[in-house]
């Protein structure tokens, strides 16, 4: 008896060391990088600053680095694409950055409904009852949800004059110029515009079990929308 209880604490020894240690999350700051410091495929030849700014990178992190108020505010970065004028890279910027805002909000809505599980019930997208939905969400959701996002204003630009090289790694030699735009929308705004993108697709769902599946699955995801830009789902 008292080689079987030994046994039974040697193994249960082995058993708890063996369980591997969660590792804890550690959030990587942000950083304004000087030009001459980065790897690229052109040259910068002008900029608005001598140094790019950290929250291009990642808005939210800058932002509480920054000690900006993240319970009243959140914050939005985009950057165009190489274009031929200062005025017309800012100007999609402008344009594009809510677009992008809409387009992250519907993405997680998409994402939160491919991956609910409410008891045994699940919401299966591939179910036939849903495909009207999951068409919406493809094609009109994004559209609707950029009509919903209010209030989200340009407070920081940032412009660069590019120089491509081919002895860089560029395709072909050329010059351009990219512009970023840092974006805050207040908080209480930004939670009613998902929730009501999540009612515009809960009322598309016909079928009554269906819709009430669907309703549970989106109840806090304007919640768990704000943690999963700060990096907490």
């Amino acid at each position: 008896m008292k080689k079987v209880l030994t046994s039974i604490c040697l193994l249960s020894l082995v058993a708890c060391s063996s369980t591997p240690k969660k590792e804890p999350v550690v959030e990587r700051p942000v950083e304004e990088v000087k030009h001459t410091e980065i790897k690229k495929e052109y040259e910068v030849r002008d900029a608005s600053s001598n140094f790019r700014p950290g929250w291009i990178e990642d808005a939210e992190v800058w932002a509480k680095q920054n000690e900006k108020d993240l319970e009243k505010n959140r914050f939005f970065a985009y950057e165009s694409e190489p274009k031929v004028t200062r005025g017309v890279a800012c100007d999609i910027s402008k344009a594009n950055a809510r677009a992008d805002i809409a387009s992250e909000i519907t993405t997680f809505i998409q994402k939160t409904l491919a991956t609910s599980q409410e008891g045994n019930a699940s919401v299966d997208m591939n179910n036939p009852k849903l495909s009207p939905l999951k068409e919406y969400m493809e094609n009109t959701l994004a559209e609707k949800v950029q009509s919903l996002v209010h209030g989200a204003s340009v407070v920081k630009t940032y412009w660069e004059q590019r120089e491509y090289k081919k002895s860089l790694g560029a395709k072909e030699d050329y010059k351009a110029f990219t512009c970023a735009v840092l974006l805050r929308m207040e908080a209480a705004r930004l939670k009613k515009s998902v929730d009501d993108a999540a009612n515009f697709v809960v009322k598309k769902v016909e079928d009554p079990e269906a819709r009430e599946n669907v309703k549970k699955a989106l109840q806090n995801v304007s919640d768990d929308f704000v943690k999963a830009r700060r990096g907490e789902m």
